[in-house]
């Protein structure tokens, strides 16, 4: 009896080790933060949809020209591939997208009407990333010491929602160089911050991923979301069809119409399932694909551009490609 009591605890141990190493993890990556490249420099000017300029951070350069940075980045990869959790490594996410030669700095549908996407906007897009770590440190010298603090705050890839925060203070050193002082630094908080991005992946396991959707139409479109189709015995405006199909493909039928116009629509705060039925992860991209199928079909007979925007993000455009 005993050894039998005995053979199912072992069981039960084998059988939690093993949810344990099959448990997922979040995919991370680590990106420079926008103050740290704005006070350094590392910053392009862009041209907002209303035509005002923004600032955005310039990550190739700031690799290019700070070698303490890719260093820094390698080391905090480390720890981070330690603890269990997934890399997407910025420079070869930036190394991939100068490879591709498709890379165009305008998506234009055949009638010239003009959808633009900065390089910045692109490599977001390129990104597998479910949470981006910002990071950013500051240098104290007091007489042959140094010591650092680092920033470090991890913020949703797909919202830009903040998730966790920490900003360690490393001990005076003389002799050690920059990468080691703030690796070392890291290191102090890496665990508390590690279980904090873990808690907040399981999360978005449990109630779907945070994204935003939005649709806009091309000019040569002679409809627009206002107008009216038949599906069997239902006639309704595009749009409510369209409400009708977040409804039943949400997690838990939890999204936000927070914009609705003839010419435009917005779903805020969409719950999109991480994974399909196979375990593969699903982006933005892959969960809105079969609306666009849906709508390409008759009665609606629409063609539709579809832009990934990122992990959480996509455009649809109605009326041409």
């Amino acid at each position: 009896m005993k050894k039998n009591i005995f053979f199912c605890f072992l069981i039960l141990v084998s059988s939690q080790i093993f949810a344990q190493q099959k448990a997922k993890k979040p995919t991370i990556m680590i990106v420079p933060s926008k103050n740290w490249c704005f006070k350094y420099g590392y910053e392009i000017s862009s041209k907002k949809d209303d035509g005002t300029i923004e600032k955005i951070p310039d990550y190739e350069k700031a690799l290019r020209e700070n070698s303490d940075l890719g260093n820094v980045i390698t080391r905090i990869n480390g720890l981070m591939q330690d603890r269990g959790l997934y890399i997407d490594k910025l420079s070869e996410l930036i190394d991939n997208q100068k490879a591709d030669a498709v890379e165009n700095t305008a998506l234009v549908s055949k009638g010239g009407g003009e959808i633009v996407q900065t390089g910045f906007e692109r490599l977001m897009a390129a990104s597998k990333a479910d949470i981006n770590i910002e990071l950013g440190w500051e240098v104290t010298k007091s007489g042959f010491n140094r010591s650092v603090q680092i920033s470090l705050e991890a913020v949703d890839a797909a919202t830009g929602e903040p998730v966790a925060s920490v900003n360690p203070i490393g001990a005076p050193n003389a002799t050690a160089d920059l990468p080691t002082l703030l690796s070392e630094a890291t290191l102090s908080v890496i665990d508390n911050f590690n279980f904090k991005l873990q808690d907040y992946f399981q999360d978005l396991l449990q109630n779907g991923r945070k994204g935003k959707i939005v649709m806009k139409r091309f000019p040569e479109w002679s409809n627009d979301f206002e107008s009216e189709y038949t599906v069997g015995s239902e006639t309704k405006e595009l749009n409510e069809f369209i409400e009708d199909w977040f409804k039943k493909n949400t997690v838990n039928g939890a999204f936000l119409n927070t914009q609705s116009t003839e010419n435009t629509m917005v779903f805020s705060k969409v719950r999109i399932p991480m994974f399909d039925a196979a375990g593969t992860p699903i982006d933005a991209k892959q969960f809105i694909r079969p609306l666009r199928d849906y709508l390409k079909a008759a009665p609606f007979n629409i063609v539709i551009k579809l832009v990934p925007q990122g992990t959480g993000k996509a455009l649809l455009v109605f009326g041409s490609k």
